[in-house]
């Protein structure tokens, strides 16, 4: 059973950082494309960014390019997610999912996290 689960996320104040985790089980992430998604309440959910199987990054949101980065740990199976200058506006629930490659779409993610919520307030 494929299993991807987020994890880091909690409450920060504007300007501070986090890093969110992406681990799974059941797949080997290093084979797939990952993509980090948020969607804020009453909002669609959005792509970030994405890793793919050769480790290029692409970023689908401006809003988050020099603030946002994306690595995996082949070792540990996990992908993650740093996150520095977070602004208000980036409270949502994040999400992770893979696919075959990377897009921001999405329809083309076979695998899906649960979510972890990260919330930027003073």
């Amino acid at each position: 059973q494929v299993q991807l689960v987020e994890s880091g996320g909690g409450l920060v104040q504007p300007g501070g950082s986090l890093r969110l985790s992406c681990a799974a089980s059941g797949v080997t992430l290093g084979d797939y494309a990952v993509g980090w998604f948020r969607q804020a309440p009453g909002k669609e959910r959005e792509g970030l960014l994405c890793i793919s199987s050769n480790d290029v990054r692409i970023y689908f949101a401006d809003s988050v390019k020099g603030r946002f980065t994306i690595s995996r740990d082949n070792v540990k199976n996990t992908v993650y997610l740093q996150m520095s200058s977070l602004k208000p506006e980036s409270t949502a629930d994040y999400y992770c999912a893979a696919a075959g490659l990377c897009g921001g779409s999405v329809g083309i993610y076979t695998y899906w996290g649960q979510g972890t919520q990260v919330a930027v307030s003073s």
